[in-house]
Parts: structure tokens; C-alpha cells; sequence
């Protein structure tokens, strides 16, 4: 009877050790898994383009992700950004990325360059988050807080698609599986040669003086058409205003009359205000309506800011010669 059994016991072996042989993909690294979800938890992927939500992108990239990756979690940050607006991309990107844990995988592509010269990255941050996105300074913000671990090109076929490459839409064919593999666990370190400098962008500050703070409208708060500002809120404070005071302060270089308050309804239904949001940044709003449209203010704009007491005619900042 044992003799009968050993060829399907053999059969049954060879079957079992053919099938550990495939499941070692090239680039893939078992190891690298764990550093994705030391926790045990499903890998985290998550998601910004410029896509807008018309038209069939998105899905195809999160079919892409979900085909190679399908234990991911894909979550959305936006894909509304202002379409080639790389600024607004790095923003949010910042803005989101300290609530996710090591490990989580971000995929940004807004990506006006797609189809040159410029690379298709992937970055690892000292906090030992993953950003795949294009090398066109998006991610320059969240290198500035949090650091660079490493940064290495996309050129490893086995990372991307297994078809051909588009010329225009690498969301599809590079970034999101590069990330997916990312997230099942394949070998950071294999995905292509490392970069030694990567693009950066040239942020936009707030300049104080003696006469006051004068700033840039970097963004709205859509879809409240809240005018978000880059005039920090500690530095709005060193101006000497209290809440409750009423400011005289220039938006677009015309006078506007606000109250510095707390909140939103410490003004009546329809009126304006200035406040410090949950970012820490100056902001302009209509309490329950929508002051972009109201007053017909677009970004980029202008916003300056005298000094608690200095005549606002009597400033003498410019920043934009």
C-alpha cells in the first residue's frame, strides 16, 4: 500500500515546490512585505491625480492596482486637483500624508510632463512612507518636513504594465502598478537606479516687514470658495491683532474690511471674515456662502495685511516686481 501511495505523494511534492518557485516574482523580495504592514494590517494605497471624475482614468488605474495588489486598500485623497497644477498637488500631498501610518504607498500623478525626459520616481521618506509620482517636484514639501530616506527611477519592466507603454498615460502603465507591487510586497531597492537629486519646487512664503505681511491666495477651499493664504498663522499673530478686531487688508490690491474671528458663525449668515484654519494658515470666508463666487476672486492671487494700527496706503512691500 506505501508503495502505491510514494508517486502520488512524489507527484504531489513536486506540484508544491513548482508553485513556491512562480510565486517568486522577479523584483519581488518576501522580506520587503512585512516592511510595507509591520502590523500585519492590509497595505495601504493612496490616491490623488488631476483626473477629474468624467471620464474612465481613475478606474482603470485602481483595476490596475487591484489586479497586481488585491488585498490593497485604495483610498482617495482627490482626484479634482486643478488640472497641471503641480503646487496644489504638493499640497494636499503634505497636507494628508502625516495621518497615515510607515508603510502606507501614495500615488500622486498630476503629471504635465508625462511622456518626456522627466523620470517616473519612487520615494521613500524617513518616516518610511512610499511616494510614486512623477520627478517634477511634487513631493518637494513632504522632503522638506519629513526627510529623505532614498529615491529611486521606475525603469524595471517587471514594475510596470505587462503591455505596452503609453506615451500619455503613465497613471495606467507605470505609476500604479509600480505602486502595487510596491504594496504586495516587492523589493523597493529593484525597481531601477537611484536618483541622486531629485526636482524641487520653489514654495511660495509670505514676506513680514514692519508694515505687515503680504502673502499669495494659494488655493480655495472648495467647494465653500474659502481664499486659503500662505501667511502662516503665528505670523499673522506677531501683527499685534486681537479677535474680534475688524482688519483693513488688500485682497487682489483691493481694500477689504473683515473681523479676525474664531469660527464661522461668530459672524452673521452671509458676512466675511478672516480666520487661522485647521491648517494654521490665514484664510478669508463667507460664514454659509461661498466667497470666491461672492467677490470674484480666483487663484493665484495677492492678499497683504498691514500691521495692527499702520495706515494701509503707507506700505511699501512688493513682491511680485
Amino acid at each position: 500500500m506505501i508503495s502505491r501511495l510514494r508517486p502520488f505523494v512524489l507527484l504531489l511534492l513536486a506540484f508544491a515546490l513548482l508553485g513556491a518557485a512562480c510565486s517568486k516574482a522577479p523584483g519581488r523580495n518576501d522580506s520587503a512585505s512585512t516592511s510595507l504592514s509591520p502590523s500585519g494590517a492590509r497595505p495601504t494605497i493612496v490616491f490623488m491625480t488631476d483626473f477629474g471624475t468624467a471620464n474612465d482614468a481613475v478606474a482603470i488605474c485602481k483595476a490596475v492596482m487591484v489586479g497586481i495588489a488585491p488585498a490593497a486598500r485604495i483610498m482617495d485623497i482627490t482626484h479634482q486637483v486643478t488640472p497641471f497644477s503641480i503646487e496644489e498637488a504638493a499640497r494636499f500631498l503634505e497636507a494628508v500624508s502625516p495621518y497615515y501610518p510607515a508603510g502606507t504607498v501614495f500615488v500622486a500623478v498630476v503629471d504635465p510632463g508625462v511622456g518626456t525626459s522627466r523620470k517616473a520616481i519612487i520615494v521613500k521618506s524617513k518616516k518610511a512612507q512610499f511616494f510614486v509620482l512623477p520627478d517634477n517636484g511634487l513631493i518637494t514639501p513632504v522632503m522638506d518636513r519629513d526627510g529623505l530616506d532614498s529615491a529611486r527611477e521606475i525603469t524595471n519592466p517587471n514594475w510596470m504594465i505587462q503591455s505596452a507603454i503609453s506615451s500619455t498615460f503613465h497613471g495606467r502603465d507605470i505609476f500604479s502598478p509600480a505602486a502595487a507591487h510596491l504594496a504586495a510586497g516587492w523589493d523597493y531597492n529593484l525597481v531601477g537606479p537611484e536618483v541622486p537629486q531629485l526636482v524641487r519646487l520653489t514654495p511660495r512664503t509670505s514676506t513680514i516687514t514692519d508694515k505687515g505681511i503680504a502673502g499669495d491666495i494659494i488655493g480655495l477651499d472648495d467647494p465653500f470658495g474659502s481664499l486659503l493664504t500662505d501667511i502662516p498663522g503665528d505670523e499673522f499673530k506677531q501683527l499685534g491683532y486681537n479677535l474680534g478686531d475688524k482688519l483693513r487688508i488688500e485682497i487682489n490690491k483691493k481694500s477689504v474690511t473683515l473681523p479676525y474671528v474664531k469660527t464661522f458663525m461668530d459672524v452673521p449668515v452671509g458676512d466675511s471674515l478672516l480666520f487661522i484654519d485647521s491648517r494654521g494658515r490665514v484664510s478669508v470666508a463667507v460664514n454659509q456662502g461661498n466667497y470666491s463666487k461672492k467677490f470674484n476672486v480666483e487663484t493665484p492671487g495677492t492678499i497683504f495685511i498691514p500691521r495692527k494700527g499702520a495706515p494701509l496706503k503707507e506700505r511699501q512691500i512688493d513682491r511680485h516686481p
